[in-house]
């Protein structure tokens, strides 16, 4: 049967946008979140985000208030990505998020991947205005032309595609139990001290015998990044050298990094303040979204929006990864900054850390290695799962593929 040639507006009961009003935010209440929300599963992330009252979300329209089955689309700025919700979660959202709302004509499954290919990219990319920030309204969104097979179809389609999603967020489940089960690690031996040995260790001046009081300086080398000249195509074409920025981080739903959207030159590096950093170097994001964590098993460089670590020793690794993310607050409260907040190398560097003795320290590095190469795993067999689920959308979503 042929597929049917339907307007958004044509297969939506309502297609809106967040409120245009700023929003009063509040110390907490119901999450709000913004595009930067968005992680690269497609899904959103709300440990980080700002809250509205819950009058204020009351008060809104019904149409801006997601729930189950509706398809939320990014359409300024880093325009084109869409969301399923898939749980009745209330939260809200900004004006720069569109909100689908599907009718009888079109599963909501189906028309999340419609808006997920490349093909609806391309239609979304042409009504698109401006240069430096692109920008789809409303009325051209709801202008857009997509295909409708019968909704016998549209669902075998969808159960293709979504066995591959069910795979991945699976995946995501078991990274996050293990992060988890390593925080929960460091938080019982460091923080509550309750470490191998406890019983028998005295305790001065608040910290167990053997263990120092040192500063961040004291234990690695604090790198910074920078960015070559965007004017420069030279530094960016077919470049080789991966290029971290924030949005890599606060995309990412795992401590394990595996490539960066951006790369650059050997010319781009070398005329620019970035550094090369050795594989396993602690990446932090240090400017705005601050307290994002990474390692990548590869040579990378950064953005200036990082504060690098690089241990003196590789057993002060993941002893000095989770005492950071422990202290992510505390990060924060010592950023400064108008536009927006950034905590500077020197006041991290002045940040006092307790180490423990390097018995405990290597004890530690052999629990948790093997966690952080569980999560390598799982991070790479979902990457793997999003390329195999890529390939077969564009021939499904196009009727090429028959089902």
């Amino acid at each position: 049967m042929k597929w049917e040639k339907v307007r958004l507006a044509d297969c939506c009961k309502s297609i809106a946008d967040g409120d245009h009003q700023p929003p009063p935010k509040a110390e907490n209440g119901v999450p709000f979140v913004t595009i930067s929300n968005i992680t690269s599963f497609n899904q959103f992330d709300f440990s980080n985000t700002m809250y509205v009252s819950q009058e204020y979300y009351d008060a809104l329209d019904s149409k801006r208030k997601a729930q189950i089955g509706d398809v939320l689309y990014s359409v300024v700025g880093s325009f084109g990505i869409p969301v399923l919700i898939k749980e009745n979660k209330p939260f809200s959202f900004q004006r720069h998020i569109a909100i689908l709302r599907p009718n009888e004509k079109v599963l909501s499954a189906f028309l999340y991947y419609t808006m997920l290919s490349k093909d609806f990219y391309a239609k979304a990319d042409a009504a698109a205005v401006g240069a430096a920030q692109r920008t789809i309204s409303l009325s051209a969104l709801r202008n857009i032309v997509i295909a409708l097979p019968p909704l016998d179809k549209q669902r075998r389609v969808t159960d293709i595609l979504s066995a591959y999603d069910e795979f991945i967020e699976n995946n995501q489940k078991q990274i996050k139990l293990l992060e988890e089960a390593a925080q929960r690690l460091y938080k019982e031996w460091f923080v509550d001290l309750r470490f191998p040995g406890h019983e028998n260790t005295p305790i001065m001046d608040g910290v167990p015998e053997g263990w120092r009081k040192e500063t961040i300086s004291d234990i690695c080398d604090t790198i910074g990044g920078g960015t070559p000249s965007t004017s420069k195509s030279e530094y960016y074409s077919d470049g080789t050298i991966r290029w971290v920025t924030p949005t890599d981080l606060t995309k990412a739903n795992s401590l394990i990094l595996l490539d960066s959207e951006k790369k650059i030159t050997i010319d781009g590096l070398n005329n620019s303040s970035a550094k090369l950093l050795p594989p396993y170097t602690i990446l932090m994001t240090s400017r705005a979204s601050i307290g994002y964590f990474a390692l990548c098993e590869f040579e990378v460089c950064t953005n200036q929006g990082f504060i690098s670590c690089v241990p003196c020793c590789a057993e002060m690794r993941y002893y000095l990864l989770f005492n950071l993310m422990e202290r992510v607050d505390e990060i924060k409260g010592k950023a400064t900054g108008s536009t927006f907040l950034e905590i500077s190398k020197r006041a991290f560097r002045d940040m006092e850390i307790i180490v423990p003795n390097n018995e405990l320290l290597l004890r530690f590095t052999t629990i948790i290695d093997p966690i952080i190469k569980e999560q390598r795993t799982l991070t790479k067999i979902i990457a793997h799962l999003q390329q195999a689920r890529d390939r077969l959308l564009p021939k499904l979503m196009s009727g090429e593929l028959e089902v």
